[in-house]
């Protein structure tokens, strides 16, 4: 699945267009390395989110299978690392 896609659809962002801008602007890294949107994420990958005030780590757990997910079942998806 795609990282834009993912953030998406585990709740992360809202909408994939805020996805695809933070990304743009080299937010997002996978493994420590800036990605581009179409980066295909991978079960064990370290998904780092550096926000204006703060960074967020999150380790992947399963990748879903439908679009969206319940906000509830986020934590089936990822596990936050600080």
């Amino acid at each position: 699945m795609r990282i834009d896609k993912f953030l998406n659809s585990v709740n992360i962002t809202k909408r994939r267009s805020v996805a695809q801008d933070m990304i743009s602007n080299s937010v997002v890294l996978i493994n420590n390395v800036v990605v581009k949107a179409s980066k295909n994420i991978d079960v064990g990958n370290i998904l780092t989110i550096n926000y204006l005030n703060e960074t967020k780590k999150y380790e992947v757990i399963k990748i879903p299978t439908t679009k969206s997910t319940p906000k509830s079942l986020q934590a089936e998806y990822i596990k936050e690392l600080s």
